[in-house]
């Protein structure tokens, strides 16, 4: 049997494990009667836990959110999972919530077991952290624009594009993308008339928050992250640059993310790729790094970078030659 702080707590642990818990069967998981566990229930309550009780067939037990957050229960793999966030979270690319969590971090490393601060201590020293290719953006501005997403009111902002053209903005925001390297608003542009990508990061000062807005099917429907993954993969002000490979499209989708461009298959043994061509140097690294044989179609200037990587190379051969 036990005790009835320790049942109180074992109740806890339970209530937060699902939505719903049917009394007889919460009863029988703690081995208590079923008066038992309504007076512990009320003892819940009276401490501040916002557990509600519905009669009836389907009737039973759930936790709700209160005015204020009560103390949650977590086992070790989950306290492990959070102290490894709130580490990543401590040095991510969102700004703005370091030093929250990091004092979330002492909070849970000071009461946790020493069984999980070693386990902690280890994955911190095993996991090193690569620096983060993708700009930051601000946590307030994402919390905003996340919370205009949730409840459909229109959103203002100011907004420089990739060419550093400024402009303000009232859109119908419908979610956000995060597409490894960097955040993305996708919304309803009304003057535009159409959907809109949005970097987060290029948004300037603090979104300002407007009225409803009668919500509309979303792009690619509700795919965010592969609406925002082909849109960014070709910007519409640059040419495309097209690349046969001379491998199969499952292989080649395997390596190359969607973010980085389109894979059409050619047949069996061949793909096209189709991506932007605004950073040639890097294309033609890329290119070399996927170690596989290719045909560049367009533009030209990439075929002249490639011819330059080429003589450079060449020379680099030739000097190594000499010297042995």
């Amino acid at each position: 049997m036990l005790t009835s702080s320790n049942r109180l707590l074992r109740l806890l642990s339970l209530l937060q494990t699902r939505r719903h818990w049917a009394g007889p069967e919460l009863a029988a998981a703690l081995a208590i009667h079923p008066r038992t566990l309504r007076r512990d229930i009320d003892r819940l309550r009276e401490l501040g836990y916002p557990v509600h009780a519905s009669s009836g067939v389907a009737g039973g037990y759930a936790f709700r959110a209160g005015q204020a957050l009560p103390p949650l229960l977590l086992d070790d793999d989950e306290a492990l999972a959070v102290a490894i966030t709130l580490r990543t979270a401590a040095t991510g690319t969102v700004g703005g919530i370091e030093e929250t969590a990091l004092r979330a971090l002492v909070k849970l490393e000071q009461v946790m077991p020493s069984r999980l601060r070693g386990r902690v201590d280890a994955l911190r020293s095993s996991i090193v952290p690569m620096e983060r290719a993708g700009p930051r953006v601000d946590a307030a501005v994402l919390a905003t624009l996340a919370a205009a997403c949730r409840d459909q009111l229109r959103i203002g902002f100011d907004y420089s594009d990739g060419r550093g053209q400024a402009s303000t903005r009232q859109v119908e925001p419908q979610g956000l993308a995060h597409t490894g390297h960097r955040w993305y608003l996708v919304a309803w542009d009304p003057a535009r008339d159409d959907w809109r990508t949005f970097r987060i990061d290029r948004i300037a000062g603090a979104p300002s928050v407007g009225g409803h807005f009668a919500p509309r099917p979303s792009p690619e429907g509700g795919d965010l992250r592969a609406y925002v993954s082909r849109s960014v993969s070709a910007p519409p002000y640059s040419e495309l640059a097209r690349v046969i490979l001379h491998a199969p499209r499952a292989a080649m989708a395997a390596r190359i993310p969607a973010s980085a461009g389109e894979l059409e298959a050619l047949d069996a043994e061949r793909c096209l790729l189709r991506c932007a061509n605004h950073a040639l140097d890097s294309l033609v690294y890329w290119l070399m790094a996927l170690d596989v044989e290719f045909d560049v179609l367009a533009p030209a200037e990439l075929k002249d970078r490639l011819r330059l990587a080429q003589d450079r190379l060449a020379r680099s051969l030739a000097r190594s030659a000499g010297g042995l």
